[in-house]
């Protein structure tokens, strides 16, 4: 884990404040020794984050004080990795009843029979 103290920049590209704030979290996704369902889910919640050297960037400049932005960036990436191990849940899947489909199938005459009617038109 390399932790690193930047400058923050604002959006017209001042330098807000002379002091480094802002801090960058870097951390291998491969010494994190994660197993592969869970490494797999850690890639896809990293998203953008992820570098092409497998490293997960993290950069915290949410607060006034490089110590907060420091907890705050060890925080965000603790909230990852547990997200990471947490199962998806599986989906059931939704049965039908006899009344239902019959119900489903009668609409689709209805809105069948009212697309038929739609069309040219012919005067003879």
């Amino acid at each position: 884990m390399i932790i690193t103290a930047t400058s923050v920049h604002c959006w017209n590209r001042q330098i807000l404040n002379k002091v480094a704030t802002a801090v960058q979290l870097r951390v291998s996704i491969y010494a994190l020794r994660l197993s592969p369902p869970v490494f797999e889910r850690m890639k896809g919640l990293a998203g953008s984050r992820l570098t092409d050297a497998g490293e997960i960037l993290l950069t915290a400049r949410r607060f006034r004080t490089q110590e907060a932005n420091r907890t705050d960036a060890r925080e965000r990436l603790a909230e990852l990795i547990r997200e990471a191990h947490r199962l998806p849940e599986k989906r059931v899947k939704s049965r039908l009843n006899r009344v239902g489909k019959t119900a489903r199938l009668e609409g689709k005459k209805i809105r069948g029979a009212v697309k038929a009617g739609r069309g040219k038109v012919s005067f003879d």
